[in-house]
């Protein structure tokens, strides 16, 4: 068992247990295509969320329940980080990591707070600011946020729906962006269940999302999705309609899926799909480059498990998205996982970064052509 003992609680650093015991990642069992490698980054890294770069290579990742955010600085020969550090505490549920002309912001369940100046203050982290109070919460689920600038230098926030399933108008369930300061705050979208997972397409800075589908409808339905935003204000059906397709038992009679965006990808049922990120890079084959990378997170409740892997969803000649191929898989074995993936980040060297919440670690895959 492995156990993370350092804390800095803003900015004052110490030693202290987390209590936090995680099984070593099982990178033994993990399947990727020819050529391709994935070693370990970093374990010591509990319930790892978002990856985000700093300017300098810094890697920085958020936590879902230790309630940190952590640096990772310096690759060894091995491929691993050489120093992890933890760069605050005592936060809640801070999910999202987003950097942001030389300052990091990081979610709470109500308020974004930032980092100023961090790389320069690693050792010594500054005392986080408010850069935004008082975001929409009600007790309940999907209350956690991902966090990300758009090509527009917004930053983009959502307010997951406080649900299973329930009518939340336009107070929940939508995205959200806003200047740095929280200032001129515009809704993007509304009818999502949960995101925890957006990003840009660098050729048409088009806006794509995750969300998560409704429990309790069985093992089969419905299927999370994979949006695109192709203007302001448009809406993706929660709670009325689910996968474009099928009107939920109790709020579908009062919409028709007609009303509403139909996603552009059926990911599966239950998969969770999570954080994504376009590959830019060139070290991959040339099928890979463009392609959009899924974490998909894991059910926790079908009768068979689905998700737990790594997918990659390629783009045709048209531009349309393609169904996923699967490109990192193993995190589950017999009904038991023993990882499950939460966000992806291409590296300037051609790499991808692969965070996992279950293992408290990040993974490193990487493309030499040589068979393992």
């Amino acid at each position: 068992m492995r156990y993370c003992w350092q804390v800095c609680i803003y900015g004052a650093s110490f030693l202290l247990p987390l209590k936090i015991a995680q099984a070593a990642p099982q990178i033994e069992q993990l399947k990727v295509p020819p050529g391709f490698h994935i070693s370990v980054y970093s374990d010591q890294v509990p319930s790892a969320r978002e990856i985000a770069l700093g300017t300098k290579g810094t890697v920085f990742v958020g936590s879902m329940s230790t309630g940190t955010v952590y640096a990772l600085t310096g690759q060894a020969a091995s491929g691993r980080a050489e120093r992890v550090r933890v760069i605050a505490s005592g936060l809640n549920m801070p999910v999202g990591v987003a950097f942001h002309h030389g300052d990091l912001y990081v979610s709470d369940t109500t308020r974004i707070m930032v980092l100023r100046d961090i790389e320069k203050h690693l050792d010594a982290p500054p005392q986080p600011e408010i850069a935004v109070d008082n975001l929409p919460y009600e007790d309940g689920d999907h209350s956690w946020k991902f966090l990300a600038f758009g090509p527009d230098g917004r930053l983009y926030v959502p307010i997951g729906s406080p649900c299973n399933i329930c009518d939340v108008g336009h107070d929940f369930g939508r995205i959200v962006s806003m200047k740095p300061d929280g200032t001129d705050q515009q809704n993007v979208a509304y009818g999502i269940r949960n995101t925890v997972g957006f990003t840009w397409q660098p050729q048409t800075h088009a806006l794509w999302f995750t969300d998560n589908g409704r429990d309790l409808m069985g093992d089969d339905i419905p299927s999370d999705e994979l949006n695109t935003v192709t203007h302001n204000g448009q809406s993706y059906g929660f709670p009325y309609c689910h996968q474009g397709d099928t009107p939920d038992p109790k709020f579908g009679k009062q919409k028709s899926c007609a009303e509403f965006v139909p996603p552009a990808v059926k990911l599966g049922a239950h998969v969770a799909a999570l954080g994504l990120r376009f590959y830019e890079g060139t070290s991959f084959p040339d099928i890979y480059r463009n392609s959009l990378f899924i974490a998909e997170h894991g059910s926790w409740n079908k009768s068979k498990l689905a998700g737990y892997q790594v997918v990659m969803v390629r783009f045709g000649p048209d531009g349309k998205p393609q169904q996923p191929d699967v490109v990192v898989s193993g995190f589950q074995k017999n009904e038991h996982s023993w990882g499950r993936p939460a966000d992806v980040q291409p590296m300037p060297d051609g790499s991808l970064l692969i965070s996992d919440d279950k293992a408290g670690a990040l993974y490193r895959l990487t493309y030499d052509g040589k068979p393992q």
